[in-house]
């Protein structure tokens, strides 16, 4: 009898050529400790390399390119086309010109490099966060933290473990506006929290709907661009930021933009975890479009302190309209309405119960210059966005969608009986149906998501199975997402 040349464990089988493999590529993202933890000088130089190069790429080079003794040393992203214009914009503009590197994992084997700066989708930010503390680099990351739940706390656990300093792009918490606003608001001079409203009202377009996948360009390395998430068709009309839109590689508006209203919120609440309990209500109207999350939603939230409100607005405000809704003659803000009035916290404008500005903050904003000082310290106190606070307010957002995910078509009937005697969601549904009437939208088009209830102590939900999944989420070989042991 032929012998079967594999190894056996249990009932998993695999050949040799396969057990050789994954040998293979255990080794290569099994990364040594390259750079150890140190303190930089005030003229001591860093060395960053920018992983990612759309716009939020951009953002990051002129953030720390811009800075006294700080050099971008690398670009990297899978599409070489971006990759080269990057390259060319900072020859031009900064006179020296920075490595092109199309695989981040190469970048992770260098020895000249002191943080990374990573401006990826939300789908590629753990492996090479992850990947960066465990080769002893500091990290910027754009927010959302994560595209799951689970895979944040790993991006935390690393940090943590081999002590690396890690500042999310919530950058609000870096601009005056913001921080004046939340000072006088924790002063008490308004009196006592009611309630926070949080909105996005940013116009969107539909992204397409093909009926033949779209061609992939021969300068995009397509593995690595997908990297964690599903290699599957496209059919949307543009492969690049349209991917937000999609659940394989994005989370929609209330993740994408939502984090920042929300950590906001969490922040002069003084909150340190998850509200006890969430649930959604929205839908993906009129686009007609290959998109899957809604471009209409409203969450809540249900902290003892205060409850907080988000509300999404991707459509404008009625079918003849050419502008978006807006909430206090405001399209995208944090509002905390207080005993005495109510503070826009982006807009660092305090008013009174009647809208009359009482009190105006200016200023401007400052997250990455935050960053390069806290790496000259050493004091990972001196963030103003550390990991872990990104990791939170972000989970906050995927809460919401999460409970939305799991909804199911209901009329406006249904949604006021599940929503109950919490006045605020009542009166915010009335807005909601209100907006889809100006659409000629049938209310029974909405997804009405189930009350979800929190474990904060094993950062899960109670007794739902199907939610946990989406906390976990998924990851296609060999981009697993590891389990970061403290």
């Amino acid at each position: 009898m032929k012998q079967n040349n594999s190894q056996t464990t249990g009932t998993i089988s695999i050949t040799r050529r396969q057990f050789i493999q994954r040998s293979v590529m255990t080794a290569v993202f099994a990364w040594p400790m390259l750079a150890s933890a140190r303190m930089f000088g005030t003229n001591d130089e860093i060395r960053v390399a920018v992983v990612g190069c759309g716009g939020r790429g951009g953002a990051h080079i002129a953030g720390f390119a811009g800075q006294k003794g700080v050099k971008i040393v690398a670009v990297c992203d899978p599409d070489r086309q971006r990759l080269k214009a990057t390259a060319d914009m900072i020859e031009t503009k900064y006179k020296y010109r920075p490595d092109e590197v199309v695989d981040v994992r190469k970048l992770m084997e260098r020895k000249d490099i002191d943080a990374f700066s990573i401006a990826t989708m939300q789908y590629w930010h753990s492996l090479p966060t992850i990947w960066a503390c465990e080769t002893g680099r500091d990290v910027y990351v754009e927010k959302p933290l994560a595209h799951f739940i689970w895979e944040g706390r790993q991006m935390v656990n690393a940090a943590r473990k081999y002590n690396r300093l890690v500042q999310v792009g919530t950058q609000a918490r870096s601009r005056d506006t913001d921080r004046q606003s939340y000072e006088f608001i924790r002063s008490g001079q308004l009196g006592k929290i009611k309630y926070i409203f949080c909105f996005a009202n940013k116009p969107r377009k539909p992204i397409g709907k093909r009926t033949e996948p779209l061609p992939i360009p021969d300068y995009v390395d397509y593995e690595l661009w997908c990297g964690p998430a599903r290699k599957e068709p496209i059919y949307r009309d543009r492969l690049q930021y349209d991917c937000s839109f999609i659940w394989n590689t994005g989370d929609g508006e209330s993740v994408n933009q939502g984090v920042h209203e929300l950590d906001m919120a969490r922040w002069v609440l003084g909150e340190t975890g998850l509200p006890r309990r969430m649930m959604s209500i929205g839908g993906r109207f009129v686009f007609n479009d290959a998109g899957e999350v809604p471009n209409t939603q409203i969450s809540y939230y249900d902290y003892p302190s205060a409850p907080i409100i988000y509300e999404v607005h991707n459509m404008l405000a009625s079918k003849t309209a050419t502008e978006p809704p807006n909430y206090r003659n405001s399209r995208t803000d944090t509002c905390v309405q207080c005993e005495g009035g109510y503070v826009m916290m982006h807009a660092g404008a305090v008013m009174d119960n009647d809208g009359k500005q009482i009190k105006k903050f200016t200023g401007s904003e400052r997250h990455f210059e935050n960053f390069i000082q806290a790496m000259r310290s050493g004091k990972r106190e001196d963030l103003h966005a550390d990991i872990l606070d990104g990791h939170i307010s972000t989970n906050i957002c995927h809460a919401g969608n999460v409970s939305y995910r799991l909804g199911h078509k209901a009329n406006a009937a249904e949604m006021r009986a599940q929503i109950g005697d919490l006045p605020l969601f009542q009166e915010t549904l009335d807005h909601y149906l209100t907006h889809l009437k100006a659409h000629e939208i049938d209310p029974g088009e909405s997804l009405l998501g189930p009350w979800l209830e929190w474990d904060e102590e094993n950062e899960r939900f109670k007794h739902n199975r199907k939610a946990n999944k989406l906390v976990r989420g998924f990851y296609r070989k060999p981009f697993d997402v590891p389990k970061v042991k403290m």
